[in-house]
């Protein structure tokens, strides 16, 4: 099947980035923004996508539907799409390209092909388009094939095969590891603040972890940004574990951290605002200072 129309829900972060790099490679690339943010409308227009007025419109003119959201919209944007192809009678490839749990992808794929479309398992693994980056689309399921031709387009496509699940265990396993280690290093310096040995830990991995603090400092400033967001995938990442026999703990644990730093001021920020001058440090004192206990005692 020729692609040549490609709905987007929704045109965030990653979502517009996407957008703007099929467009870049010919492809008419729309959405539907009812009831979404004036935040994502700003970057679906930078994105040069185009709008439809609701989920009907985009149904008739898509060749190919990718859910793009964070997780806790996954199941509420299948459901409407589906509601949608029962309503008008067209049915569309849908891809949920989430970072949802493969029991969470099963339960999707279910919504869709019950209104009569054909479900792909996926998963996003990289950077935005936005951010110079391809992003690797994997996917799986029968209809998986759909996306092959988006291959080199502004994303590379690595079909998995097999049933529907083995595309989001590859992004669940991938970022067990990436958003993880980011939730455990929050808590490690957090911890330290804490306990009044901030600087002396610094020290220390300044002498025997350059490579590593290093890392830390670019990165978890820019966090909290994208802590609410990611609250859910961590809880997808338990499931997963869970499902899988191995303990989901890790993970809850990691949920807490980004709750923690989804409370502090910074949470505010996007990651078009974040301020890129904040150092570890700075962000580190003011996260220690919304621990459970701190606010007990500043109350």
């Amino acid at each position: 099947m020729a692609i040549k129309t490609i709905a987007i829900l929704s045109p965030g972060d990653m979502g517009h980035g996407v957008g703007m790099a099929l467009g870049q490679h010919g492809y008419d690339v729309i959405t539907c923004l009812a009831e979404r943010s004036q935040r994502t409308r700003e970057l679906a227009q930078a994105g040069n996508i185009r709008e439809v007025p609701n989920l009907e419109s985009m149904l008739e003119e898509a060749d190919l539907i990718l859910s793009i959201l964070v997780p806790s919209q996954a199941e509420g944007v299948a459901q409407s799409v589906a509601d949608a192809m029962r309503a008008t009678g067209i049915s569309r490839p849908f891809a949920d390209c989430n970072a949802v749990s493969p029991d969470t992808s099963r339960r999707l794929e279910t919504i869709i092909t019950s209104a009569g479309g054909d479900y792909i398992d996926g998963g996003i693994i990289g950077s935005s388009p936005a951010k110079g980056a391809e992003p690797r689309f994997y996917t799986s399921g029968p209809h998986a094939g759909v996306m092959d031709e988006l291959d080199g387009q502004g994303i590379a496509v690595r079909n998995v095969g097999g049933e529907a699940g083995r595309a989001s265990s590859v992004k669940m396993c991938y970022a067990s590891f990436t958003k993880g280690t980011s939730a455990l290093q929050v808590a490690m310096m957090t911890a330290a603040q804490s306990l009044g040995i901030y600087d002396e830990l610094a020290a220390e991995l300044t002498s025997s972890q350059p490579e590593n603090l290093s890392r830390m400092e670019g990165n978890v400033p820019r966090l909290p940004s994208n802590a609410g967001r990611w609250i859910g995938e961590m809880e997808e990442i338990a499931a997963t574990f869970d499902s899988a026999g191995v303990t989901p703990h890790f993970h809850l644990g990691a949920a807490e951290i980004f709750r923690l730093l989804e409370s502090t001021p910074f949470s505010q920020e996007s990651p078009e605002t974040v301020d890129r001058s904040r150092s570890l440090a700075d962000t580190i004192k003011v996260v220690a200072e919304y621990l459970p206990a701190n606010l007990e005692t500043a109350d």
